[in-house]
């Protein structure tokens, strides 16, 4: 199975492009941290890599030169992941960051040393702590991702899923690696997961969630509006959700969804009861803690040509995740609109909001009472 080391090599650095298309396209920290990650894993220290360009690693530098990157890609994973989970680092998150760093320039300062040499079972000594860390960081990384970003749907469950298989035979290198019998097989089951991960990203960061079926025969302006009431709103576009190509962000029951809203548009039913597309509806269901792939979700039909995005959710996401990121969430996605020359509709009644949060929403949208 000589194809296998190849088969690893090209699913890292698929996996790698996927992630640093994601962080070029949305600026965001966490997947720029989350990059540089893959791309050390890519580069790890594999003999199919080195033999190539006529290098070889010394003896005696081994046992440091392969921890490393173990070191390196679980701090950069742990500390992406947790921007994914939470958008911002605390200080106690700073503080274990630290903490792993300075154990893990520890743990390679003794692996310099003779001291592990001096043990039975030398080999084991050496690797648990680094594949502890690579192993619970890509564990950790995956159930970021399943929880916080990826949707439920087909393919894209194969990003998290492909990393926390990884990450879970990882735990187990420091046993089975000197095992002969079980080497083989776990570099190939490496090589599935690493190739699952990699079809996951792509298919999470290219695949389009639905295309307009029409031309829309209303056109808005390009413009964000906050509408107070919601009667204000029905008397303005009484037929928007029959004539423009809409993306709906809502709280109503699918019941009402199902009954008022044509097949043609995009529903996203922000709720905790379910996940994934709901049968016989155009209602797809997500959390609201999952701001973050609701904003790439929505983008993307952007992309396909939806010109319309209306929202009556923002009070629950107040609620679910604060009000700061709710905010920061729904100025996102009013740029996100304006870019693509859409129109932005929100329903919300500011009186439930303080002088300072009415202040920001008013200077960013215009208000129809």
């Amino acid at each position: 199975m000589s194809f296998i080391p190849y088969l690893n090599f090209f699913s890292r650095w698929v996996l790698f492009f996927a992630i640093a298309y994601k962080a070029v396209t949305t600026r965001e920290k966490s997947w720029v941290l989350l990059s540089f990650a893959t791309f050390v894993d890519a580069l790890n220290i594999e003999s199919y890599i080195l033999t190539p360009l006529g290098l070889t690693i010394k003896p005696d530098a081994y046992d440091i030169a392969s921890k490393i990157p173990n070191f390196l890609i679980a701090a950069l994973l742990g500390w992406g992941a947790l921007k994914l989970k939470r958008r911002k680092t605390t200080f106690r998150d700073t503080l274990y960051i630290g903490l792993f760093v300075v154990t893990a320039y520890l743990w390679v300062f003794l692996l310099a040393t003779q001291l592990f040499d001096r043990f039975p079972h030398s080999f084991l000594l050496k690797s648990i702590y680094p594949s502890f860390a690579l192993g619970f960081s890509m564990v950790f990384f995956g159930y970021v991702l399943r929880d916080y970003v990826i949707s439920k749907r087909s393919l894209e469950e194969l990003f998290p899923w492909g990393l926390i298989l990884l990450g879970a035979l990882n735990l187990t290198y420091p046993i089975t690696r000197p095992l002969e019998w079980f080497a083989h097989p776990a570099f190939f089951a490496a090589a599935i997961f690493r190739l699952m991960a990699a079809v996951g990203a792509l298919v999470f960061i290219f695949y389009p969630l639905k295309t307009p079926s029409r031309e829309p025969t209303l056109v808005l302006q390009s413009r964000a509006l906050i509408f107070t009431r919601e009667e204000a709103f029905i008397k303005r576009f009484p037929d928007l959700f029959h004539r423009a190509n809409v993306i709906l962000i809502t709280r109503k029951d699918p019941r009402w969804v199902k009954k008022h809203i044509n097949q043609h548009n995009v529903v996203f039913w922000i709720t905790k009861a379910r996940e994934g597309d709901v049968e016989g509806t155009p209602i797809y269901a997500i959390s609201p803690t999952k701001i973050e792939i609701l904003i790439d979700l929505v983008n993307r039909e952007l992309e396909q040509g939806y010109n319309v995005v209306y929202i009556d959710a923002f009070e629950y996401l107040v609620i679910e995740n604060s009000f700061e990121p709710a905010l920061k969430f729904l100025l996102s996605l009013r740029d996100r609109v304006l870019s693509h020359n859409a129109a932005l509709i929100l329903i919300l009644n500011i009186k439930i909001l303080d002088e300072r949060q009415k202040a920001i929403l008013m200077r960013e949208f215009e208000v129809v009472e």
